[in-house]
Protein backbone atom coordinates (compact mmCIF):
# COMPACT_ATOMS: atom_id res chain seq x y z
CA UNK A 1 0.00 0.00 0.00
CA UNK A 2 1.36 3.39 -1.00
CA UNK A 3 0.66 6.10 1.58
CA UNK A 4 1.33 9.76 0.96
CA UNK A 5 1.77 12.45 3.59
CA UNK A 6 3.19 15.95 3.53
CA UNK A 7 6.86 16.75 3.33
CA UNK A 8 8.63 19.12 5.73
CA UNK A 9 8.49 18.82 9.49
CA UNK A 10 6.52 15.86 10.80
CA UNK A 11 4.19 15.80 13.78
CA UNK A 12 2.68 13.14 16.01
CA UNK A 13 -0.56 13.37 14.01
CA UNK A 14 0.78 12.20 10.65
CA UNK A 15 3.43 9.94 12.20
CA UNK A 16 0.94 8.01 14.34
CA UNK A 17 -1.58 7.83 11.49
CA UNK A 18 1.00 6.09 9.30
CA UNK A 19 2.14 3.91 12.21
CA UNK A 20 -1.48 2.79 12.67
CA UNK A 21 -1.82 1.92 8.98
CA UNK A 22 1.34 -0.17 9.25
CA UNK A 23 -0.36 -2.30 11.92
CA UNK A 24 -3.32 -3.34 9.80
CA UNK A 25 -3.50 -7.11 9.81
CA UNK A 26 -3.33 -7.38 6.04
CA UNK A 27 -0.87 -4.56 5.47
CA UNK A 28 2.24 -5.35 3.50
CA UNK A 29 5.15 -3.04 4.29
CA UNK A 30 3.97 0.46 3.51
CA UNK A 31 5.50 2.53 0.77
CA UNK A 32 5.43 6.02 2.29
CA UNK A 33 5.82 9.05 0.07
CA UNK A 34 6.40 12.45 1.67
CA UNK A 35 5.38 15.09 -0.83
CA UNK A 36 3.05 17.94 -1.68
CA UNK A 37 3.12 17.20 -5.42
CA UNK A 38 -0.55 16.81 -6.52
CA UNK A 39 0.29 14.08 -9.02
CA UNK A 40 2.21 12.00 -6.48
CA UNK A 41 -0.56 12.47 -3.95
CA UNK A 42 -3.19 11.35 -6.44
CA UNK A 43 -1.17 8.26 -7.29
CA UNK A 44 -1.12 7.06 -3.68
CA UNK A 45 -3.63 4.57 -2.29
CA UNK A 46 -4.02 6.57 0.92
CA UNK A 47 -3.36 10.21 1.76
CA UNK A 48 -2.74 11.21 5.38
CA UNK A 49 -2.72 14.76 6.78
CA UNK A 50 -2.70 16.23 3.30
CA UNK A 51 -5.18 16.79 0.49
CA UNK A 52 -7.93 18.63 2.38
CA UNK A 53 -10.42 15.76 2.18
CA UNK A 54 -11.91 13.36 4.71
CA UNK A 55 -13.10 10.40 2.64
CA UNK A 56 -12.04 7.01 4.05
CA UNK A 57 -13.58 5.14 1.13
CA UNK A 58 -11.41 7.16 -1.24
CA UNK A 59 -8.31 6.85 0.95
CA UNK A 60 -8.29 10.42 2.27
CA UNK A 61 -7.66 11.23 5.94
CA UNK A 62 -7.15 14.96 6.29
CA UNK A 63 -8.59 17.64 8.55
CA UNK A 64 -7.19 20.86 7.08
CA UNK A 65 -10.18 21.56 4.85
CA UNK A 66 -12.55 24.40 5.62
CA UNK A 67 -14.77 23.29 8.50
CA UNK A 68 -12.34 20.57 9.59
CA UNK A 69 -13.25 16.89 9.83
CA UNK A 70 -15.69 16.93 12.70
CA UNK A 71 -15.30 16.32 16.40
CA UNK A 72 -16.03 13.72 19.05
CA UNK A 73 -18.97 14.08 21.44
CA UNK A 74 -16.57 15.51 24.04
CA UNK A 75 -15.55 18.30 21.67
CA UNK A 76 -12.07 17.05 20.74
CA UNK A 77 -11.69 17.60 17.02
CA UNK A 78 -10.45 14.91 14.69
CA UNK A 79 -6.97 15.21 13.25
CA UNK A 80 -5.56 12.69 10.80
CA UNK A 81 -4.55 10.17 13.46
CA UNK A 82 -8.08 10.17 14.82
CA UNK A 83 -9.58 9.82 11.35
CA UNK A 84 -7.41 6.80 10.57
CA UNK A 85 -8.13 5.33 13.99
CA UNK A 86 -11.88 5.84 13.64
CA UNK A 87 -11.80 3.91 10.37
CA UNK A 88 -9.29 1.18 11.22
CA UNK A 89 -8.77 1.12 14.99
CA UNK A 90 -11.17 -1.72 15.77
CA UNK A 91 -9.59 -3.86 13.09
CA UNK A 92 -6.09 -3.13 14.36
CA UNK A 93 -7.08 -3.93 17.96
CA UNK A 94 -9.43 -6.81 17.27
CA UNK A 95 -12.50 -5.07 18.67
CA UNK A 96 -14.25 -1.81 19.50
CA UNK A 97 -13.62 -1.87 23.26
CA UNK A 98 -9.82 -1.82 22.99
CA UNK A 99 -9.92 0.65 20.09
CA UNK A 100 -12.02 3.04 22.17
CA UNK A 101 -9.59 2.74 25.06
CA UNK A 102 -6.65 3.60 22.79
CA UNK A 103 -8.61 6.56 21.45
CA UNK A 104 -9.02 7.82 25.01
CA UNK A 105 -5.48 7.33 26.26
CA UNK A 106 -3.49 8.17 23.13
CA UNK A 107 -5.32 9.26 20.00
CA UNK A 108 -7.38 12.10 21.44
CA UNK A 109 -4.36 13.71 23.08
CA UNK A 110 -2.46 13.68 19.79
CA UNK A 111 -5.47 15.03 17.90
CA UNK A 112 -6.05 17.81 20.42
CA UNK A 113 -2.43 18.89 20.23
CA UNK A 114 -2.56 18.99 16.44
CA UNK A 115 -5.85 20.88 16.25
CA UNK A 116 -4.83 23.46 18.86
CA UNK A 117 -7.03 22.35 21.75
CA UNK A 118 -5.72 22.59 25.31
CA UNK A 119 -6.67 19.56 27.39
CA UNK A 120 -4.13 19.92 30.22
CA UNK A 121 -2.46 22.77 32.06
CA UNK A 122 0.66 23.01 34.15
CA UNK A 123 0.18 23.45 37.89
CA UNK A 124 3.77 24.64 38.34
CA UNK A 125 5.08 27.83 36.76
CA UNK A 126 7.76 27.16 34.18
CA UNK A 127 7.13 23.41 34.08
CA UNK A 128 4.94 21.91 31.37
CA UNK A 129 3.97 18.29 30.62
CA UNK A 130 6.16 16.54 28.05
CA UNK A 131 3.70 14.62 25.91
CA UNK A 132 4.07 11.97 23.24
CA UNK A 133 3.46 14.72 20.69
CA UNK A 134 6.53 16.54 22.02
CA UNK A 135 8.55 13.33 21.89
CA UNK A 136 7.72 12.75 18.23
CA UNK A 137 8.34 16.38 17.28
CA UNK A 138 11.73 16.24 19.00
CA UNK A 139 12.89 13.68 16.43
CA UNK A 140 12.79 16.29 13.66
CA UNK A 141 16.22 17.58 12.69
CA UNK A 142 17.05 20.93 14.25
CA UNK A 143 16.76 23.96 12.03
CA UNK A 144 20.52 24.58 12.12
CA UNK A 145 21.60 20.96 11.48
CA UNK A 146 21.56 21.51 7.70
CA UNK A 147 19.96 18.09 7.21
CA UNK A 148 20.05 16.36 3.85
CA UNK A 149 16.99 14.73 2.31
CA UNK A 150 18.30 11.40 3.54
CA UNK A 151 18.67 12.78 7.08
CA UNK A 152 15.08 14.00 7.05
CA UNK A 153 13.77 10.68 5.82
CA UNK A 154 15.79 8.76 8.39
CA UNK A 155 14.34 10.94 11.16
CA UNK A 156 10.80 10.44 9.87
CA UNK A 157 11.20 6.67 9.61
CA UNK A 158 12.57 6.56 13.16
CA UNK A 159 9.55 8.52 14.38
CA UNK A 160 7.12 6.11 12.68
CA UNK A 161 8.95 3.13 14.16
CA UNK A 162 8.74 4.69 17.63
CA UNK A 163 5.03 5.46 17.19
CA UNK A 164 4.28 1.92 16.00
CA UNK A 165 6.04 0.53 19.07
CA UNK A 166 4.03 2.79 21.35
CA UNK A 167 0.81 1.72 19.64
CA UNK A 168 1.64 -1.97 19.95
CA UNK A 169 2.43 -1.58 23.63
CA UNK A 170 -0.70 0.46 24.36
CA UNK A 171 -2.87 -2.08 22.56
CA UNK A 172 -1.30 -4.90 24.57
CA UNK A 173 -1.74 -2.92 27.80
CA UNK A 174 -5.37 -2.08 27.03
CA UNK A 175 -6.11 -5.72 26.20
CA UNK A 176 -4.52 -6.77 29.49
CA UNK A 177 -6.46 -4.05 31.32
CA UNK A 178 -9.73 -5.38 29.89
CA UNK A 179 -8.93 -8.84 31.25
CA UNK A 180 -8.05 -7.34 34.63
CA UNK A 181 -11.29 -5.34 34.70
CA UNK A 182 -13.36 -8.52 34.59
CA UNK A 183 -11.36 -10.01 37.47
CA UNK A 184 -11.67 -6.82 39.53
CA UNK A 185 -15.44 -6.74 39.03
CA UNK A 186 -15.60 -10.34 40.24
CA UNK A 187 -13.53 -9.47 43.32
CA UNK A 188 -15.83 -6.55 44.14
CA UNK A 189 -18.89 -8.80 43.84
CA UNK A 190 -17.53 -11.46 46.20
CA UNK A 191 -16.11 -9.12 48.87
CA UNK A 192 -17.49 -9.88 52.33
CA UNK A 193 -16.67 -6.34 53.48
CA UNK A 194 -17.13 -3.74 50.72
CA UNK A 195 -14.37 -1.67 52.34
CA UNK A 196 -11.75 -4.34 51.59
CA UNK A 197 -11.34 -5.87 48.14
CA UNK A 198 -9.09 -8.92 47.80
CA UNK A 199 -7.56 -9.77 44.44
CA UNK A 200 -6.15 -13.21 43.70
CA UNK A 201 -3.11 -11.75 41.93
CA UNK A 202 -1.45 -8.44 41.28
CA UNK A 203 -3.11 -6.57 38.43
CA UNK A 204 -4.12 -3.04 37.40
CA UNK A 205 -7.24 -2.30 39.44
CA UNK A 206 -7.59 1.46 39.77
CA UNK A 207 -9.60 2.19 36.62
CA UNK A 208 -12.26 -0.39 37.42
CA UNK A 209 -12.32 -0.36 41.21
CA UNK A 210 -12.30 3.36 42.01
CA UNK A 211 -15.59 4.12 40.20
CA UNK A 212 -16.98 0.60 40.64
CA UNK A 213 -16.50 0.19 44.40
CA UNK A 214 -17.32 3.53 46.07
CA UNK A 215 -17.07 2.04 49.59
CA UNK A 216 -13.69 0.36 49.08
CA UNK A 217 -10.89 1.74 51.23
CA UNK A 218 -8.14 -0.85 50.76
CA UNK A 219 -7.10 -3.52 48.28
CA UNK A 220 -5.33 -6.72 49.31
CA UNK A 221 -3.31 -8.71 46.78
CA UNK A 222 -0.40 -11.20 46.51
CA UNK A 223 2.96 -10.03 45.23
CA UNK A 224 5.94 -12.14 44.15
CA UNK A 225 6.89 -13.30 47.65
CA UNK A 226 4.65 -11.33 50.01
CA UNK A 227 1.27 -9.57 50.20
CA UNK A 228 0.39 -5.94 49.66
CA UNK A 229 -2.27 -3.76 51.27
CA UNK A 230 -2.91 -0.62 49.27
CA UNK A 231 -5.14 2.38 49.95
CA UNK A 232 -7.75 3.29 47.36
CA UNK A 233 -7.34 6.80 45.90
CA UNK A 234 -10.29 9.17 45.98
CA UNK A 235 -10.24 9.62 42.23
CA UNK A 236 -8.34 8.28 39.26
CA UNK A 237 -5.06 10.11 38.87
CA UNK A 238 -5.06 11.49 42.41
CA UNK A 239 -2.65 10.68 45.21
CA UNK A 240 -5.09 11.50 48.02
CA UNK A 241 -6.68 8.35 49.46
CA UNK A 242 -10.15 7.60 50.73
CA UNK A 243 -8.42 6.54 53.94
CA UNK A 244 -4.71 6.52 54.69
CA UNK A 245 -2.99 3.72 56.52
CA UNK A 246 -2.45 4.53 60.24
CA UNK A 247 -0.07 7.39 60.91
CA UNK A 248 1.81 5.35 63.51
CA UNK A 249 2.92 2.92 60.77
CA UNK A 250 4.40 5.53 58.43
CA UNK A 251 7.95 4.72 57.37
CA UNK A 252 8.31 1.67 59.63
CA UNK A 253 9.69 -1.67 58.46
CA UNK A 254 10.40 -5.16 59.75
CA UNK A 255 10.77 -5.35 63.56
CA UNK A 256 9.59 -1.78 64.11
CA UNK A 257 6.41 -2.30 62.08
CA UNK A 258 5.83 -5.71 63.66
CA UNK A 259 6.08 -4.13 67.12
CA UNK A 260 3.75 -1.26 66.18
CA UNK A 261 1.10 -3.55 64.69
CA UNK A 262 1.50 -6.82 66.53
CA UNK A 263 1.72 -8.57 63.14
CA UNK A 264 4.79 -10.78 63.20
CA UNK A 265 5.48 -10.78 59.46
CA UNK A 266 4.71 -7.09 58.84
CA UNK A 267 7.48 -5.88 56.57
CA UNK A 268 6.99 -2.31 55.45
CA UNK A 269 4.70 0.72 55.40
CA UNK A 270 5.44 3.56 53.02
CA UNK A 271 5.90 6.94 54.64
CA UNK A 272 3.14 8.18 52.35
CA UNK A 273 0.77 5.71 54.07
CA UNK A 274 -0.64 4.31 50.85
CA UNK A 275 0.87 0.82 50.91
CA UNK A 276 1.93 -1.72 53.51
CA UNK A 277 3.43 -5.17 53.02
CA UNK A 278 3.32 -8.38 55.03
CA UNK A 279 4.91 -11.75 54.42
CA UNK A 280 1.63 -13.68 54.28
CA UNK A 281 -2.03 -13.27 53.43
CA UNK A 282 -2.91 -13.67 57.11
CA UNK A 283 -0.48 -10.92 58.05
CA UNK A 284 -1.81 -8.58 55.37
CA UNK A 285 -5.39 -9.29 56.48
CA UNK A 286 -4.44 -8.45 60.07
CA UNK A 287 -2.98 -5.15 58.89
CA UNK A 288 -6.13 -4.50 56.85
CA UNK A 289 -8.43 -5.03 59.84
CA UNK A 290 -6.37 -2.61 61.91
CA UNK A 291 -6.35 -0.03 59.12
CA UNK A 292 -10.12 -0.30 58.70
CA UNK A 293 -10.73 0.18 62.42
CA UNK A 294 -8.14 2.94 62.93
CA UNK A 295 -9.28 6.54 63.41
CA UNK A 296 -9.29 8.57 60.27
CA UNK A 297 -11.55 10.49 57.93
CA UNK A 298 -13.03 8.43 55.14
CA UNK A 299 -13.81 10.30 51.95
Amino acid sequence: MRVATHSGSFHADDVFAIAALSLLDDAAPLEVVRTRDPQLLAAADVRVDVGQRDDPAGGDFDHHQRGGAGERPNGIRYASFGLVWREHGARICGGDEIAERIDQVLVQGVDANDTGQTISRSLVDGVAPFTVSHAIAALNPNWDDAPTAADKRQAFDAAVELAAGILRREIAAATSQARAAALVRSAIARAEDPRLIELDRGMPWHRELIPGAPDALFVLYPREDDWGLQAVPRQLGEFANRKDLPESWAGLSDAELAAATGVADARFCHIGRFIAVAGSREGALALARQALDAPGTNV
